[in-house]
């Protein structure tokens, strides 16, 4: 680690911190917004939202047809998700179960964003539920994610809490700072899904039959570490993190050359606009379902036997969270377009180096990148804060391939946010604010 989180908190007076102490979630949306940085980006994010439909992450703006299965059965296991779901919904009063329902092609599918701030109010927050509906909808996610998926959601979650403390906003930051939204109709038969999502972590599942896809997914953590309380040691993306690093090593002169795009994070000859204020170098995050993203770097057919089999181990690893017969499923597609594969890296390959890597084919697309301090002090990318992406580009993040081909619908998630009587939360309908409506510093 090139340097410790604790030499960069803020003092817990300094205005990064103090002037959002009496904010609620929602307050400090209104706060955030005043600063105009902020207020382009959000703004940005909404116009996505709101006047696009769903085409998926391409090369050049035409998504390629026909590369995914959509028969058969992978060996998710949805009669678990049926139960926990229908447990969960049976909990819910009569405005909750409102709030919680949207049409399975709703295009609040797409609302999920990972910044702290509650911008888009679908769904019931976890921190607004009580314990027993909160521990159902818990059990709704390890129906559907494998074991280490599960951990790695609760973990965020807690890494997410522990920053609360550290900063002491806890009520903007804490373990429960979440959103949960279910689609369509649970059915063992019928495709249905749900999505969680909050400040470092974004899970969207689609079940069909015995099919399911688990992306887009967003894990992300400042600081990606916890050294004291109840979870002391609890560490996130290290392997990830090594074996990155590891591949780019092991790389040749010749393939480095053209696999290194750039030698520095932030390198003076980035392309402009190509660090995003929010995003830093992530290019498929938020609200970019259908973000043009060309392959770069080299590609897996100039690489020998041993570094195929090192990029095929670095993509599992971000795949970990997905449960064995999905997730084998989805390492086949890998396997059999790895040739098509692209490996591109930003930054340095020092011990104490931070960067940026992504790996991009037709049918997988992983980013890593390592960012400055939001909460933290850092102007600059340390290894200690951290996000990741996983899409599946070319129409199927959401599963919406999979459900265009079961329901012979265009299904394009632009659906209405409100059907009969769901009620509408989001940009549209912000509410009044609450808290101090206190505005954040200039810098």
């Amino acid at each position: 680690m090139s340097s410790d989180f604790r030499d960069h908190l803020f003092p817990l007076d300094h205005p990064r911190l103090s002037t959002f102490r009496s904010c609620d979630p929602y307050a400090y949306v209104d706060a955030v917004r005043q600063n105009a940085l902020a207020d382009e980006v959000v703004s940005a994010w909404t116009a996505l939202f709101e006047n696009t439909e769903f085409k998926g992450v391409t090369t050049d703006g035409r998504p390629v047809l026909d590369l995914f299965e959509t028969e058969g059965d992978e060996g998710a296991d949805n009669g678990a998700a049926v139960d926990a779901a229908l447990a969960l919904l049976g909990l819910l009063g009569t405005d909750e179960q409102t709030r919680v329902r949207h049409p399975l092609d709703s295009r609040v599918w797409r609302a999920w964003l990972n910044p702290e701030f509650c911008l888009n109010r679908f769904g019931i927050r976890l921190e607004e539920i009580d314990e027993k509906v909160r521990d159902q909808v818990f059990r709704l996610l390890a129906a559907c994610l494998s074991p280490a998926g599960y951990r790695k959601v609760r973990d965020t979650m807690r890494i997410n809490g522990f920053l609360g403390e550290l900063v002491d906003l806890p009520r903007i930051l804490n373990e429960h700072s979440y959103n949960i939204n279910i689609f369509g109709t649970p059915s063992v038969t019928e495709p249905w899904g749900w999505n969680l999502w909050g400040h470092h972590l974004a899970v969207n599942c689609l079940m069909a039959g015995g099919r399911q896809v688990l992306t887009p997914v967003f894990f992300g953590a400042e600081p990606n570490l916890v050294d004291s309380g109840e979870h002391d040691g609890l560490s996130l993306f290290d392997e990830q993190e090594r074996a990155g690093l590891a591949f780019a090593r092991n790389l040749t002169p010749g393939q480095a050359e053209r696999a290194v795009l750039f030698h520095q994070k932030r390198d003076p000859n980035l392309p402009a606009g190509r660090l995003h204020p929010a995003d830093e170098l992530h290019l498929a995050g938020a609200f970019q379902d259908n973000r043009v993203i060309p392959y770069e770097g080299l590609p897996g057919v100039a690489l020998d036997p041993s570094q195929r089999a090192a990029l095929i181990d670095l993509v599992a690893l971000f795949l970990d969270y997905q449960p064995d017969g999905p997730r084998k499923a989805r390492m086949a597609d890998v396997r059999r377009h790895l040739d098509e594969t692209y490996f591109c890296w930003i930054g340095g390959r020092g011990d104490e180096d931070a960067f940026y890597y992504r790996v991009q084919s037709p049918v997988i697309l992983v980013e890593f990148d390592h960012h400055a301090g939001v909460f933290l002090a850092n102007t600059e990318p340390e290894k200690f804060h951290t996000h990741t992406v996983v899409r599946t580009p070319n129409g199927n993040d959401y599963g919406a391939e999979v459900v265009r081909r079961a329901t012979g619908t265009p299904h394009r998630l632009q659906g209405p946010v409100q059907s009969g009587d769901f009620t509408v939360y989001g940009p549209a309908d912000v509410g009044p604010a609450r808290g101090t409506g206190a505005q954040p510093p200039a810098t």
